[in-house]
């Protein structure tokens, strides 16, 4: 009976780790969505300034034309212009608020592994070669210095 307790116990904790797996994988794939919409939000805002910054020295009479949902429609730049300008704060707001759900998202994912002591392969390579980077940048100094004593 006491072995049926054990095994019992051991199944419940692989299922435990494979759902804190499980959720650890999703908090990081909607950071990566979040930050790819951010991405793409950057970049259509540098588009919008471009295209602001090109028609500023424009006539406003001048005609121009527009992509809207896929059709592409003649204006003027008079036409045009605010709502290029009010897209781009739109945009900027947009981008203001994914940066900060970003932020969060990030301070979230390492709770989670803090609280479920989830470590990455990756991280622990690279943390101790920055270490052993540091200890050898000591050690060279040590030794150019005691080495500029003698010469």
């Amino acid at each position: 009976m006491a072995s049926d307790k054990k095994s019992g116990k051991s199944s419940k904790s692989s299922k435990s780790n494979a759902e804190i797996f499980s959720e650890f994988q999703m908090l990081r794939n909607e950071q990566r969505t979040m930050a790819n919409k951010l991405s793409e939000m950057e970049m259509e805002l540098n588009e919008h300034k471009i295209v602001i910054d090109t028609l500023k020295n424009v006539d406003p009479k001048r005609k121009c034309y527009r992509m809207t949902g896929g059709v592409l429609c003649e204006r003027t730049v008079a036409d045009v212009m605010p709502a290029l300008v009010t897209n781009r704060e739109q945009l900027m707001k947009v981008i203001d608020a994914l940066n900060e759900q970003l932020t969060k998202k990030g301070i979230e994912i390492n709770e989670f592994k803090e609280k479920h002591n989830i470590r990455i392969r990756g991280q622990q390579y690279v943390q101790q070669q920055n270490e052993d980077s540091k200890e050898a940048k000591r050690s060279a100094v040590v030794v150019n210095s005691l080495f500029n004593n003698y010469a």
